[in-house]
This record gives C-alpha cells, sequence and structure tokens, in this order.
C-alpha cells in the first residue's frame, strides 16, 4: 500500500433528527443507516465504509443525542461517548432552522474541551435566509471548528468537497477494512433495522420507541431468502396496533421491508414476523443485550 494512502474514523454527532443519517447514506451512495421523521431512529453505532483509491473513512453514525430516561437511552449514549473517544475526526451536525437548541449547546460544550478536530456542518439551509446564516456561522466559529461547511441534504450536494475537507484530518494508514466493505455489520442486523425502520414510518406516539426487532433464522438460499423475526413490544395492548384490522399493518410492514431487504441481497426475499411481548424491555439491562444494545 502507497505511503500516501490515509484511512481514519470519523464520528458523526448531533442532536436527533438533524440528518446524520441521510448524509452517511449520501456520502456511501449505499442506505446504511435508517431514516424517518421521528428522533432516536438510529439506536446503534453504524459504521459505514467509504472506499476509494487514496483513502478509506470510516463513519460511526451515532444515535441522537439525548437525555436518558430508559436504559436504553444510556446504551445509546455510550455509543456516542465511545465514537468521540476512538475517532480521528469528530462532525457535529446541527439543524440550521432550529440551531442553537439547548443539546446542540450541550454537545458544543463537551465538544469544545477535546483535542480531536472537528468539523460542522450546518444543514437545512434553504430554510433560512442569508442574514441567519451569516449569524449562526458566527456562532460555530466560536466554538473553534476546524472547518463549517453549509448545505442542505435535500438539495445536490458536493460530495468530492465533502471527502477532500475530511481527508485533511486522517491520518496515513493502510485500509482498516477490506477495499469492498461498506460496513461491518451483519445481513441480520440490517434486516432489523429495516423492519425497525418501517415501523418508525408507519407509526405514530410511543409504538415505535416501544418496539424492538430480532431476527431469529437467516437462510440464505440459492434464489431466495428465507427470514424469521420477531417485533417485540412492552405492552399486549400494542399487538392489535402493529397487526391492524385484518393485519393490514403488518402486512404492509413485512411487504414494505421485503422490498428494501431485495436491495440489499438481489434475491427473492420471504419474511415472516411475528409478535411477542416483553414488558418494559427499555428499562432492562439483560433484555437489551438480548435485543442486540451490547
Amino acid at each position: 500500500m502507497e505511503k500516501k494512502f490515509k484511512a481514519g474514523f470519523v464520528a458523526i454527532i448531533g442532536k436527533p433528527n438533524v440528518g446524520k443519517s441521510t448524509f452517511l447514506n449520501k456520502i456511501l451512495q449505499e442506505k446504511i443507516s435508517i431514516i424517518s421523521p421521528k428522533p432516536q431512529t438510529t439506536r446503534h453505532q453504524v459504521k459505514g465504509i467509504y472506499n476509494d483509491a487514496q483513502r478509506q473513512i470510516v463513519f460511526l453514525d451515532t444515535p441522537g443525542f439525548l437525555k436518558a430516561r430508559y436504559e436504553l437511552h444510556n446504551k445509546m449514549l455510550e455509543y456516542i461517548e465511545k465514537a468521540r473517544s476512538d475517532s480521528d475526526l469528530i462532525i457535529f451536525m446541527t439543524d440550521a432552522n432550529k440551531f442553537p437548541t439547548d443539546y446542540d449547546r450541550e454537545i458544543l460544550q463537551t465538544l469544545k474541551k477535546m483535542k480531536t478536530p472537528r468539523i460542522a456542518i450546518l444543514n437545512k439551509i434553504d430554510l433560512i435566509d442569508e442574514k441567519e446564516q451569516k449569524g449562526k456561522i458566527q456562532k460555530l466559529k466560536d466554538f473553534a471548528f476546524n472547518e463549517i461547511i453549509e448545505l442542505s441534504l435535500l438539495k445536490k450536494i458536493d460530495l468530492n468537497s465533502i471527502i477532500s475537507k475530511i481527508d485533511e484530518f486522517l491520518p496515513y494508514s493502510p485500509p482498516l477494512y477490506a477495499p469492498d466493505e461498506i460496513s461491518d455489520l451483519s445481513l441480520r442486523f440490517f434486516v432489523q433495522e429495516i423492519i425497525l425502520e418501517q415501523i418508525f414510518l408507519n407509526f405514530k406516539e410511543e409504538i415505535p420507541y416501544s418496539t424492538a426487532a430480532r431476527v431469529e433464522n437467516y437462510q440464505d438460499l440459492q434464489n431466495k431468502v428465507k427470514i424469521y423475526a420477531v417485533i417485540w413490544l412492552e405492552r399486549k395492548s400494542q399487538k392489535s396496533i402493529i397487526i391492524g384490522k385484518n393485519g393490514k399493518m403488518i402486512k404492509k410492514i413485512r411487504t414494505a421491508a421485503e422490498k428494501e431487504i431485495h436491495k440489499i441481497v438481489q434475491k427473492r426475499v420471504y419474511l415472516d414476523l411475528w409478535i411477542k411481548i416483553k414488558p418494559n424491555w427499555r428499562k432492562k439491562k439483560n433484555a437489551l443485550k438480548e435485543f442486540g444494545y451490547r
């Protein structure tokens, strides 16, 4: 490997629903992180690996920064702290229309104490006027970012420019992962995330946050993939809501999830979904381990 090759870890940090997962998916041009309009869709630290001839960037898409209310939230905060401490560069992302929120201020005060290089991304700049934009850029400058990038992820963005800016902070290193990998996570993990994404997209209020998905059996056959998965809920009363009248909602989740999984495996997908109840699983360490929150 040439000495000029660079490789390193980049953590993406910010409050819920500012565009972190959308940013990662755009950079990789693959769907790695699940997306919904609701906050806290991302619960794990998701690694997405960008590869080209000069560099390998391992992005860590962290859960939205939040105040801990459940043991699940504590796990999410652990992922954020680990990403910060393990990274060569931190990307702080915020919503231009809402910045600075109390959450933003708290994150910024924490980042200011760290020696790790950091870039700020002011997303959704199409929602504010030029005067507001200048004022918010000045506020970010007060926190001594190495670089400030203004963009709107819903519009066309200059990916090459962003990659070049990130490259400046990467150490010279051989690749950390195989050059053809886009994540170190398993297909089972992505199936579970896809099922959760459909629940976040199709239900309101507490249902999505009370739900976990777990793949119990994954069979990769010659012409198809057969998957047996369980949707875990906290209360029996939630079961009828997930199923829907005449099974309409569970069928909708299954059909949409099968289409998304097909995009990854490029085979016919058969997804068998079951529903089980585990009361207050978000508050129980053993249940969180069972559902993959290590």
